[in-house]
């Protein structure tokens, strides 16, 4: 990726994930016996709702659905987002949360959802940004900053470097929220001189404040709920801290499940404990 860019084209995205899977492979047959797999699972589409479409998924799909033929396997058709929600489930270390309504939260470059999930499966939207993705400006303004793409983690360390108190601005209605003027505050807050600390520190603050009261104005509405906050930018120490100290039962993913890495283990336990559909889609 060049210097200052914010992501792939989805062309090339396909180009490179199309490039990547026959070595990826070739990996994983010297790491496990691709002739005791009984089932394969691909995440088809980002979200499970009609018209969810993103070019890149074809590369897996063409494979997983190559793979699955040439040994007569069935093939189960997933998506991104229930990867994540199976994943942040599974990590909080509570398997009942897989059979009872819970409030998530996926929050990451593509979506800032809050979701009403019965397990990994039915999903019922219930919020979401109305303009710009969480992820989006947090990686903007790292841009802006000169540090690589994605730059959640640079923006993270310079946070950490800001001893000022902040008082975050923030726009949510209901279980709505709106981020776009997050990126000129930062902006402005950038031109009137303010180290990258603390903009850095306000960014994330932002983030954290509009998950709170979009978080708080949901238990209104579903009081007693577990609430579970996942996707990659729930990997801020700092947003963790601000927001489980504000919002009562949190759970927050630790870091190494909100990436996709841990997504096909997480719903290989969501299935081990009967908490996942078995059957193709």
């Amino acid at each position: 990726m060049k210097e200052g860019q914010l992501g792939l084209r989805q062309s090339d995205a396909l180009f490179h994930h199309t490039a990547a899977l026959p070595a990826m492979l070739a990996e994983l047959a010297t790491h496990a016996d691709l002739t005791e797999i009984s089932a394969v699972g691909v995440s088809a589409k980002p979200r499970p709702v009609e018209g969810s479409y993103m070019p890149c998924f074809l590369a897996g799909v063409s494979a997983a659905t190559a793979f699955a033929l040439s040994r007569a396997l069935p093939l189960v058709q997933l998506t991104h987002q229930q990867g994540h929600i199976a994943a942040a489930l599974y990590a909080t270390g509570q398997p009942e949360l897989f059979n009872q309504e819970t409030l998530v939260f996926h929050v990451s470059g593509g979506t800032t959802d809050l979701l009403l999930c019965h397990g990994a499966e039915r999903i019922t939207p219930l919020g979401t940004s109305s303009d710009l993705y969480a992820g989006q400006a947090v990686d903007r303004l790292g841009v802006k900053l000169g540090y690589p793409f994605p730059a959640g983690v640079y923006v993270s360390e310079q946070a950490a470097l800001c001893t000022e108190k902040v008082r975050p601005r923030v726009s949510v209605h209901g279980l709505t929220c709106s981020l776009s003027g997050l990126e000129n505050q930062c902006a402005r807050l950038l031109a009137e001189g303010r180290d990258a600390a603390y903009v850095c520190k306000y960014c994330l603050l932002c983030v954290g404040e509009t998950l709170v009261r979009m978080a708080n104005n949901a238990l209104a509405e579903h009081p007693g709920l577990p609430v579970v906050f996942a996707g990659g930018v729930m990997s801020s120490d700092l947003i963790r801290t601000y927001v489980t100290n504000r919002v009562p039962g949190a759970h927050f993913v630790p870091g190494r499940f909100a990436s996709d890495n841990a997504i096909g283990i997480s719903i290989l336990a969501a299935r081990e404990c009967g908490a996942w559909p078995t059957t193709s889609m």
